[in-house]
Order: C-alpha cells, then sequence, then structure tokens
C-alpha cells in the first residue's frame, strides 16, 4: 500500500501565504499568542533555578528532560486519539488550556521540585496538544503548500518568543538593570504577565478554528508502526540519533551566563534567536516545497554540528551571542521542514499519530540528551565531569552522524518494500 499524499515537492506551490485558508492562520495566532507567554517566562527558568535555588545543572537537566519526556509520550497517544476521533480542534484547544493554567503556579514555587511539578503539568498540556494541531494544519493544506504552511506556523510562533522576550527585557531591565543573576521578585513579575497571553491563545483557537472531520478514513484502534512507510520509520530512527546530542538549550542559556552574559543580556541574546528564527521559517518552507525537504534539513544539520562545535570552544559572551544567532538560522531551515517531511510520508487518515509518534521520537530522546549533558558538564557521583564544553561537542558529532545518514534514510523502498 502507498501512502495517499503527494509529495509536497513533486509541483510548485500555488499562490502563497495569503492563499493559506484559515485554519493556519488561526493556529498561527494561537502559537503566537502563547509563545508570547511561554518564552517570556520558560527561558528564564534555568537562571531561576541555577541563581535563586542554587540548583546544579545535572538538576536542570533532569527537570527539562522529564519535562519534555512527558509531552513526548502523551503526544503519541493525543495523535492517535485524534485519528481515532477523527477530530483534532478540540484536544489541542485543550491542551493550550492545560498550560495556561499551570503556568501561573511558578509565581508560588521556592525548590526544584516545584519547578518541576509545574513543568510536568506544562509539558502535559503541551503533548496534548501538539499533535492534533500539527495534524490539522496539514489536513487543511494542499500537499503543494505544507513546506509554506508549517514555515508560517513557525514564523508565527518564533515572532511570539521574540516578543515574549522583549518583554520579559523591559521588566528585568526595569526591576533589577543589568545585575548576572535574576531576582526572585523579578521573575515573579513575568510570571504575572504571562497569563494574558496564554488566556487569549487559547479563545483564539477555540472560536477561530474549523473542526476537518476526517470520517471514513478513521486509524484502527491500536497504536503502531505497522503500515507506515520504511522512509518514515527510517527518519525517526535518524531524528532520534540526532537528537540525542541536542540537550535543553537552558544549557547554551547557562553557558553564555556563565561567560558573564547578564539576565538583560541572555535575554538580548533569545531574541536575536528568535528574530532570526522567524524570519527565515516562512522563506524556509516555501523554498522546500520547490526544492525537496531533505536538502533544508542537510543544510540545517550541518550548521547545527558548526554552531554546536562553536559553543564547545566559545570564551567569551559575545561569541554565545553570536552563536546564537546562527543557532536560530539552524531552526528556521529544519524545523518546519521535518513536519512538512512527515506529511509527505504518510497517509492523511495516519498524520495525528504519525506526528504523536514522531514528537515522541524526538522528545523521548530530550531526557537521555539533558542527563548526558548535565554529566559531561558537571559529572556525577564523585566524578567531577569533562567541563562546560563536553556537552556541545558531543552534540556537533552526533549532528555530522545524522547528516550523513539522512539521504540513506529517506532512498530506502517504499512501503510496499518495508518489512
Amino acid at each position: 500500500m502507498s501512502t495517499s499524499n503527494k509529495p509536497a515537492n513533486s509541483a510548485p506551490a500555488r499562490g502563497g501565504v495569503r492563499t493559506l485558508p484559515r485554519n493556519v492562520w488561526v493556529v498561527t495566532v494561537t502559537s503566537f499568542l502563547t509563545d508570547i507567554s511561554s518564552e517570556m517566562v520558560l527561558n528564564l527558568l534555568p537562571l531561576f533555578l541555577a541563581g535563586s535555588l542554587g540548583v546544579k545543572t545535572n538538576v536542570i537537566g533532569l527537570i527539562e528532560g522529564v519535562a519534555d519526556a512527558t509531552a513526548s509520550l502523551l503526544k503519541v497517544f493525543s495523535g492517535w486519539l485524534s485519528d481515532h476521533l477523527g477530530s483534532r480542534k478540540w484536544l489541542a484547544v485543550t491542551g493550550y488550556g492545560l498550560s495556561a493554567v499551570a503556568k501561573p503556579f511558578l509565581y508560588f514555587t521556592t525548590t526544584w521540585s516545584g519547578v518541576l511539578a509545574v513543568r510536568f503539568a506544562d509539558r502535559v498540556g503541551k503533548g496534548i496538544r501538539t499533535a492534533p494541531r500539527d495534524a490539522l494544519v496539514a489536513s487543511t493544506v494542499d500537499a503543494r503548500q505544507r513546506g509554506i504552511a508549517f514555515g508560517l506556523h513557525r514564523a508565527g510562533d518564533t515572532a511570539g518568543a521574540a516578543l515574549g522576550l522583549i518583554i520579559a527585557l523591559v521588566v528585568v531591565l526595569a526591576a533589577q538593570g543589568e545585575r548576572v543573576a535574576l531576582a526572585r521578585d523579578t521573575f515573579q513579575t513575568i510570571v504575572l504577565l504571562s497569563i494574558v497571553p496564554a488566556v487569549l491563545a487559547v479563545l483564539a483557537l477555540a472560536a477561530g478554528a474549523r473542526e476537518v472531520v476526517t470520517s471514513g478514513q478513521r486509524a484502527p484502534a491500536h497504536l503502531t508502526l505497522r503500515g507506515f512507510d520504511a522512509r518514515y520509520r527510517l527518519f525517526l530512527l535518524v531524528m532520534i540519533l540526532f537528537t540525542l546530542g541536542n540537550s535543553s538549550d537552558a544549557f547554551l542559556i547557562l553557558r553564555a551566563n556563565k561567560l558573564g552574559l547578564s539576565v538583560a543580556g541572555v535575554l538580548g541574546m533569545l531574541i536575536t534567536f528568535n528574530v532570526i528564527y522567524a524570519l527565515v521559517s516562512e522563506p524556509a518552507g516555501a523554498l522546500s516545497d520547490r526544492v525537496g525537504r531533505q536538502r533544508l534539513l542537510l543544510a540545517g544539520w550541518l550548521l547545527y554540528a558548526a554552531v554546536y562545535a562553536g559553543f564547545a570552544v566559545a570564551n567569551a559572551a559575545w561569541q554565545v551571542w553570536a552563536l546564537y544567532g546562527l543557532y536560530g538560522l539552524y531552526y528556521g531551515l529544519t524545523y518546519g521542514v521535518s513536519k512538512a517531511l512527515v506529511a509527505d510520508l504518510v497517509p492523511r487518515a495516519q498524520l495525528g499519530t504519525a506526528y504523536g509518534v514522531y514528537d515522541a521520537a524526538v522528545g523521548l530522546m530530550a531526557l537521555p540528551a539533558s542527563l548526558i549533558a548535565g554529566v559531561l558538564w558537571q559529572g556525577v557521583a564523585g566524578w567531577a565531569g569533562l567541563g562546560p564544553s563536553a556537552p556541545f561537542a558531543f552534540g556537533a558529532l552526533l549532528a555530522l552522524l545524522a547528516a550523513a545518514l539522512l539521504p540513506l534514510a529517506l532512498r530506502a523502498p517504499g512501503q510496499d518494500s518495508a518489512a
């Protein structure tokens, strides 16, 4: 059996962003508002944990890894459930709503276990919403517009992140100036401000999105990879390998802070990252509709290897800032494109399951990746570790290996020949 979706690069994309359907724009607005709320808070968590609470990097890695792994496990189930029910919208709304309720509790937390509990609940919401949301987008657009649709979504998402970081920067400068450590009352103010866009995001999706019903094409009532194209399964394996070296960005933030970048400087660095990410995402997605996804992914992964090698040898805060800008270019080239590639490889009726499994394969590696990074940096059980360069050198090597394997995975025989 072959997949029912024609490859997205088989014909030029028609129209442009103006011709994209309503759901793509509503989901983009929802992600824009959500990231205003999330990024103004979550990017400061490593500084709050390390500075205000005195938590070591191995514990920070544990918190980030558990949070992301939780989301990943739920993405499989929520994606399959959206296929089985033939409904995407209300699962996504539920997930956004849970995250909006969870994050304000960071205002009260005074221990790392409290932060873990909030992060856990927030990631449960992300796990519920992500696969149905992506399936809603992919089900709405023509196959020849997948790249530009996911590119626009990533651009809106990341523009929201940039705006959220700008708001956080204004608060930090007003409250504590150029101090290197993050004050608790500054963090609490930012948490309170984050509530408004989080609530607006839930309302936007609930009121604006239209359900795409897949009646007559619903997935069977069991979770399995059987029936998926061999290229999809091999792509998952390559992504797992790549992601094992892609530890939480909390370590990049800590690296910059350790090299002397103030809280305001860290926020400026993150704004640079998100502006570049937002500007690149939509053109990169549109380009992938014309020249193919593989070329963009390979370029992005090779850039990632170079950037992580740079993080390993950086010895000044400005160098980390410049590298983080290039890191935004990597994300813009790859994130939306990889989502579009998944839709190229699977049948429409299984999009929810496919995105759930894909996100789980990537997200479940977040726990070992972050634990490995924390241990490589500061060690464990009496071992002092290899220092702050080690996690980034490890990530660069795995990215190069994944880039070498990607063309082989996508040239594999199609589903008819899959075992």
